[in-house]
């Protein structure tokens, strides 16, 4: 036994619960069944372990003891009698004891990620089972994240089970042939959760740092299972070299600070130096996809010394490619930035007349919020003032609607 205080309990349990929960889903199918046995073996774990120490094999011991409650789950069901055969055929495949060595260190996190991001949920879906399944975070932890009641919290993620078992997939990669498409599902599921992270739309916080790093843990797990893939490396750059500003996003009374005004010495430079490195070699080595640009983008801010000193013609140029390669109001919109901050805001502003009528930014605030950064450096202030009343009444998020109207209060 590994002394009490050694390892980090928590952050072990995370690392190893999409292991275990891999290993019993593997051998005995079942997923929703052993992801509830995973979950109590996790729980007896946080108890024993802080009390106990930590197993010399705590993979193996997780392992046994969630098979051991699939085992009792399935006695204590009255309703299955007929289950008997499969509860002894259980029991005979039980794992010796807790303390006892896997005999396969083999790690199916990557097929359980590409489980949990099954085509048939909702983004939602996808992203509330891969937090509860692959991050390890219980039903109250994932509810708390969505700002959603636990009770509605545990119903989405059973209906996604409920889902995943009636598509009647099998646990085991995709085909190679459709191998990339599963994976680009897992990495956009990747980006839903950090964006969601990184800036909440909704609620009282700009941040929810705790759903941020996640998925930058998730990811990062991504890339160790896929190396070789440049979009996954470029999509935890793109996080890196983002969340590195996240300490100085927000005043001390919880305000917005917008990229130009913050201080830049507090920003993460070590997370900087490796969004900077993975970024780099993710676009010499592999073909060039939309989150490496992005990355590549975050990397040109990161770069900067100052608001004034961006090189916002490379940003533009970036901004074009990515539009080119991935076509999305978003990234147009964002390029109408860089258009303003190029050529200056009546360009910007001429460009942004094109896109809005574009139904996918019908009634999004940021089209708003950029219209009145762009007329503001017109020097429109009345203008200004109305864009960014406008841009406050859409927003649901509490901080940004408290930015904007504070911008046209001073216009």
């Amino acid at each position: 036994m590994t002394q009490p205080g050694v390892q980090d309990v928590e952050g072990l349990l995370r690392r190893l619960a999409p292991q275990a929960l891999g290993v019993l889903v593997r051998r005995y199918g079942q997923f929703d069944a052993c992801e509830d046995a995973v979950q109590e073996a996790l729980l007896a774990a946080v108890g024993q372990w802080q009390n106990h120490g930590i197993p010399e094999h705590p993979r193996s011991w997780l392992v046994a003891v969630a098979t051991r409650r699939l085992i009792d789950e399935i006695r204590a069901d009255r309703a299955r009698r007929a289950r008997e055969d499969a509860v002894a055929d259980l029991e005979e495949r039980c794992q010796p004891a807790p303390d006892e060595p896997e005999p396969s260190e083999h790690d199916d996190t990557l097929t359980l990620l590409v489980l949990c991001c099954h085509p048939a949920l909702t983004p939602a879906s996808q992203i509330a089972l891969t937090l509860r399944a692959v991050g390890g975070l219980t039903t109250a932890e994932v509810a708390s994240a969505f700002l959603v009641p636990e009770r509605a919290m545990a119903q989405r993620i059973s209906r996604a089970k409920r889902m995943i078992k009636a598509s009647g997939m099998r646990f085991e990669l995709p085909p190679e042939g459709e191998r990339a498409d599963r994976l680009r599902a897992v990495r956009q599921v990747m980006y839903l959760m950090f964006n969601e992270g990184y800036t909440a739309s909704s609620g009282s916080q700009l941040q929810r740092v705790e759903l941020a790093a996640e998925a930058i843990r998730l990811t990062r797990m991504l890339h160790r299972l896929a190396p070789a893939d440049g979009e996954t490396a470029g999509l935890l750059a793109l996080m890196l070299l983002t969340h590195a500003r996240r300490a100085a996003r927000v005043s001390a009374d919880g305000a917005l600070i917008m990229i130009a005004d913050q201080d830049r010495s507090l920003w993460d430079q070590r997370a900087i130096t490796e969004g900077l490195a993975l970024v780099e070699h993710a676009l010499a080595s592999a073909a060039i996809g939309p989150y490496q640009l992005q990355a590549a983008i975050a990397a040109v801010h990161a770069e900067a010394p100052s608001a004034e000193g961006t090189d916002w013609r490379q940003i533009l140029a970036l901004y074009g490619l990515l539009e080119r390669i991935a076509p999305n109001p978003m990234f147009t919109l964002n390029r109408a930035v860089a258009i303003a901050m190029v050529h200056g805001p009546r360009a910007g502003l001429a460009e942004l007349a094109k896109i809005e009528g574009d139904e996918r930014l019908a009634g999004h605030h940021r089209i708003e919020a950029v219209r009145a950064h762009m007329l503001e450096l017109a020097g429109d202030r009345p203008g200004a003032a109305a864009a960014y009343r406008a841009a406050a009444q859409l927003t649901t998020s509490l901080p940004e609607r408290r930015y904007l109207e504070s911008r046209a209060a001073v216009m």
